[in-house]
């Protein structure tokens, strides 16, 4: 079965490039494409995709304003944001909106396949020089959290402080001698005590809170 891919992107040539690419590569399917997200609940009621590859900046409702609107109609839907900019603002409210990750326009056609998987499979990409701003932009952050109060077990813990690291799903399987879907279903357990959406949302959370 295909991941479906609604991407949404204001450059046409860019736009025309990334639908060649998802539609021409195995286990991928490119339903839509749109320049802007002016009927986002149409076109996602009309593609109905697992993935949403979205934009940051474009003419009227921007990509940031796109994410809020998709996490609350459709929460099921993961949206992978894709732009040229690396502005720590933008960056973060689209993380606070229910983005699950984050990846340059520059990034290799590969990486961007590799993106919308993981994206698809519950993971966060971020390319490296974002996840770092996330984390420095995390760590000036002062909110106080009790972890206490989100009842994690030492082997949850054990596995969000792997997330913290930027570890993949199977380099923690691998760390904690046990199996990717066991993995997956720990950080299910995790988002849900921690009410997040996203690996993105569970690391901020952690590293404000001090959780790890």
């Amino acid at each position: 079965m295909s991941i479906r891919v609604c991407l949404f992107e204001d450059n046409f040539n860019l736009r025309e490039g990334l639908f060649q690419l998802i539609n021409g590569s195995a286990g991928f399917s490119c339903v839509g494409a749109y320049p802007d997200c002016s009927d986002l609940p149409g076109n996602m009621e009309q593609t109905k995709p697992d993935v949403v590859l979205m934009d940051i900046e474009m003419p009227g409702i921007s990509g940031i304003e796109g994410v809020k609107i998709l996490r609350e109609k459709y929460p099921n839907i993961k949206v992978l944001m894709q732009t040229i900019f690396e502005e720590n603002e933008k960056i973060f409210q689209s993380i606070l909106n229910g983005a699950s990750g984050y990846i340059l326009k520059n990034t290799p056609p590969a990486r961007i396949l590799e993106a919308i998987k993981e994206t698809y499979e519950g993971g966060a990409p971020m390319s490296p020089s974002i996840a770092t701003k996330v984390l420095k932009m995390v760590q000036k952050t002062n909110e106080d959290l009790k972890y206490d109060s989100f009842n994690l077990s030492e082997r949850e813990k054990e596995i969000l402080s792997c997330l913290v690291k930027g570890m993949s799903y199977k380099l923690i399987a691998d760390a904690c001698f046990i199996s990717v879907d066991t993995v997956r279903g720990h950080i299910r357990n995790i988002y849900e005590k921690l009410h997040v959406h996203s690996k993105s949302e569970a690391v901020a959370k952690a590293i404000k809170g001090k959780i790890v």
